[in-house]
Parts: C-alpha cells; sequence; structure tokens
C-alpha cells in the first residue's frame, strides 16, 4: 500500500523545490521559531563579521522539514559569502578535492545528509576542517609522494536527521551543534501567513491557525498544505482562503486534526485490526501494510510515537489507548494484555 504523503519523502519534484526556494527566510531576523538557536548564532555571525574571519563548522540536527537548509542559506546571507551546496551521498573522495580548492575566503559549504558521506571522502574532510588543508598522493607505488594544498578558512555547515550515524571524528570536528525541535503551532501560523504573503494567497487567520495544527510541528508540511489549499481556494471558490475552504481541503487531503494522513491512520488500523493492537513484529507489520521496513521507521513511526499513539517495545509494535481512541477503537485491548 504505497500512498502520496505531505511529509517529506526525500523525492520532490522540480516545482516543489523552486517553491520552497522561494519560501525560505534569507535573513536571521525572518526565520520564525527556534529562538535560542537564533540568539547563539546571531552572536557567533555578528562575531565573525567584526573580526572578518570564516565561521566556526555548524552541525545542524534534526528531522526533515524543520530548517536545517534554510539556516545554512541565512548563514551564507548574514556573512556575505559564497556558497557550495552538496548532498553526502553524491560526495566521492575525488570530488572533495576540487570543491574544496573552488571555494573562496569565508566561503560556505553545505552537506546535506552528512551521515551518508562514504568513509574515504570523510578522511579527507578531516584535515580540510582543521587545519586547511589537504593531502593529495601522486603517483602509485613506491615513487608514490603526498601533495599538501593549503586552502582558504571556510565554513562547513552539515545538516543530518540521524546525529547517532556520524563518526565521534567528524562530529567533533563542528564548533557549534544546534539540534532543531519541532514547532508549536503559534509559529507555524506565523510560518503559514508569511508563505501565504509570498504567494499572494489572502488568507484568514484562523485558517492559517487550522493549517498550523495539522502540520506535525514541521514547517515543509505547513507550506505544502498551504499550496493545496491554495489550489482548492482558486479552483472552487474565490481565491481567499477561509477557515471553511482550509477545512475542506484538508478533508480533500485526508489530513486529520492531529495532522496523521490515510497512511498513518491504516498503519493504526492493521495493529489494531490484524493484530489485536500488538505487539507485532516491524517485518510483519511492513509485510501486512505492503511497505518497507525502513518506510514504516523512518517516515510513519516517529510523528505517531511523538504524539504517543504507538510504542515500541521489545516484542514489537504496541497501539496505545490514545492510539486506538484516535481511530475509534478504544475498547480493542492489545494481545500482551490479555495473554494470561
Amino acid at each position: 500500500m504505497t500512498t502520496a504523503r505531505l511529509v517529506d519523502s526525500g523525492l520532490q519534484d522540480g516545482i516543489d523545490e523552486e517553491l520552497d526556494r522561494s519560501l525560505r527566510p534569507r535573513q536571521l531576523d525572518d526565520f520564525v521559531g527556534q529562538e535560542r538557536i537564533k540568539e547563539q548564532l546571531s552572536i557567533v555571525l555578528e562575531a565573525a563579521r567584526s573580526r572578518r574571519e570564516a565561521l566556526d563548522h555548524v552541525l545542524l540536527a534534526g528531522p526533515p522539514g524543520l530548517g536545517k537548509t534554510s539556516l545554512a542559506y541565512v548563514v551564507r546571507e548574514e556573512l556575505g559569502v559564497g556558497l557550495r551546496t552538496v548532498a553526502g551521498p553524491a560526495l566521492e573522495r575525488k570530488d572533495v578535492a576540487a570543491i574544496l580548492t573552488s571555494l573562496e575566503e569565508r566561503d560556505v559549504l553545505f552537506i546535506d545528509e552528512i551521515h551518508r558521506l562514504n568513509r574515504a571522502a570523510e578522511e579527507m574532510l578531516y584535515p580540510a576542517l582543521e587545519d586547511f588543508r589537504i593531502d593529495i598522493v601522486m603517483g602509485q607505488g613506491p615513487a608514490a609522494r603526498t601533495l599538501a594544498l593549503d586552502l582558504p578558512p571556510f565554513t562547513l555547515v552539515g545538516a543530518t536527521t540521524r546525529t547517532g550515524l556520524l563518526t565521534t571524528p567528524l562530529r567533533d570536528r563542528f564548533g557549534m551543534t544546534f539540534r532543531l525541535d519541532y514547532y508549536e503551532p503559534e509559529d507555524l501560523a506565523r510560518i503559514v501567513r508569511r508563505s501565504a504573503r509570498i504567494l499572494t494567497v489572502e488568507i484568514a487567520d484562523e485558517a492559517a491557525e487550522e493549517i498550523a495544527r495539522r502540520s506535525r510541528g514541521t514547517p515543509r508540511v505547513a507550506n505544502r498544505i498551504l499550496r493545496r489549499v491554495r489550489d482548492v481556494a482558486e479552483v472552487r471558490h474565490e481565491g481567499a482562503v477561509t477557515v471553511g475552504i482550509a477545512h475542506e481541503a484538508l478533508e480533500l487531503l485526508e489530513v486529520d486534526e492531529h495532522g496523521l494522513e490515510r497512511s498513518d491512520r491504516a498503519l493504526l488500523e492493521a495493529i489494531v485490526g490484524k493484530f489485536g493492537g500488538g505487539p507485532v513484529g516491524l517485518s510483519t507489520l511492513a509485510v501486512a501494510l505492503g511497505e518497507e521496513p525502513d518506510t514504516i521507521e523512518d517516515v510513519y513511526e516517529p510523528y505517531l510515537l511523538q504524539l504517543g499513539f504507538i510504542q515500541r517495545t521489545q516484542r514489537g509494535r504496541v497501539v496505545t489507548e490514545l492510539g486506538r481512541a484516535h481511530i475509534g477503537a478504544a475498547g480493542v485491548q492489545p494481545e500482551h494484555e490479555s495473554l494470561f
């Protein structure tokens, strides 16, 4: 059972990518939420500007869609320097030297999904991050020699959704590590209103708040829902987004009051209806849903765990009382509670 999802799955069409870029904040003051991180960043950015030095290397961690890439762009804009962007899985050892030697002084190198760097590329980064040099081996066998190339001081900004997969030597070379948290509905409503202004969409405050409540605490999801609500408003109505139109669009998208989509509810219903509420193993659940285990673990489960709708136990996944109540199965008892 594969369904289209509003949450980020790592694959975006070109139009959505272009819109994402257009909605990104340009300055730190325009970045909504994450106040603790913004305060710390504002201090180190001002210090780097005043000393005309490269900013210390920055690691941004957190779930997808919370603004890690946007913060990297903000850092570049605040410093007024160049930016090179590369995806961690695509970076090979032979590419590292070419990218690093093309950087100008104080430029920003942004590596997304940095935990997926291959080991050879990662090890080549070590001297570049610490001493601003790279070592290139010339020739082969006994005639081989090492050539050291000096690099201009630069800033590496790494983004990761899986901090635990970073190796200790790489993680220790970052001078600052920031973990982005899920957003409160109030901050998401501000983001929705800002995005609506950029997209020239007239939206009622109540409609923005309703979209925010169903956006899973994630700005990227809020912006995507806003675009789909805008489509409904333009095609079926006069273009302005009221709370009634927002409800109509959200019902069409099958996004409920907790931000769950059809696939999320199907997971809960499968555990309750087919496995008595659990426990059920991940591989068994994946077969029952027709999904890959990694998709269930990385895409579906995090938000359900955050809401307290499911639990991971040693014996498998269990739907909690909250989860059963959400799908109207409050009277169904989990299997592990009725074994004896």
